[in-house]
């Protein structure tokens, strides 16, 4: 299924998930990049990543 998220998810998304490689996470993806934030984007746009998105009401 593809990603419908909005840009501020995706950015929000991609920067944990660059947090989580720079603090030494094993990379989910074949890749040559070697910045966090780049593999994160490579990952991103694979659609492969962890993460869930919760929208609805706010408590």
């Amino acid at each position: 299924m593809a990603r419908t998220d909005n840009r501020y998810e995706k950015a929000r998304i991609i920067g944990a998930r660059a947090l989580q490689v720079a603090y030494g996470a094993p990379v989910l993806i074949d890749t040559d990049q070697t910045e966090p934030i780049l593999i994160a984007a490579e990952e991103y746009d694979d659609n492969i990543l962890p993460f869930t998105v919760r929208r609805g009401e706010h408590q």
